[in-house]
């Protein structure tokens, strides 16, 4: 496994950004946003990439913030409903693969990486082989230089 420069990638801890509200949590993990813009396009209120914090979990109703949440292709964003839930996994599993070669997954997952193993709903992996952020796609191979259906429902 390498990174976008070459060298080896670290297995560190994925980063995630939380932002809290009373009906609703929502959770971000940069490094697997591939910019499908589910959430802007879907919730403008919610998520809006020229404020500070862009998510804003209590502008809508937390139901309506899952949903859209739900679309988000490559799972960057999660939610966790305030009565301690969980988002259910499409049933039964699904797996299509992009025009470029991405897996898109969506069930009960365990998706297993350089820091261990995640369980998952939604997934976007990596079909070429070059991402630096391995199972997960980056868009820094093949795939970036094709347009494709990343976004929507998988």
């Amino acid at each position: 496994m390498t990174d976008r420069t070459g060298g080896p990638a670290p297995a560190e801890k994925p980063k995630i950004k939380e932002y809290e509200g009373e009906g609703v949590t929502v959770t971000f993990e940069p490094r697997r946003c591939l910019h499908a813009a589910e959430c802007v396009h879907g919730l403008p209120e919610v998520f809006d990439l020229s404020r500070r914090p862009w998510v804003l979990p209590d502008a809508a109703d937390p139901g309506r913030v899952a949903e859209v949440v739900r679309r988000c292709p490559s799972g960057a964003l999660q939610y966790r409903p305030s009565d301690g839930s969980v988002e259910p996994p499409d049933s039964p599993t699904t797996v299509r693969r992009t025009n470029s070669g991405q897996l898109v997954l969506r069930g009960d997952l365990l998706v297993d990486g350089p820091s261990g193993g995640r369980h998952e709903t939604r997934v976007m992996l990596c079909g070429c082989g070059a991402s630096g952020n391995q199972p997960y796609c980056d868009h820094s191979g093949p795939c970036a230089e094709r347009g494709d259906g990343a976004s929507g429902r998988g």
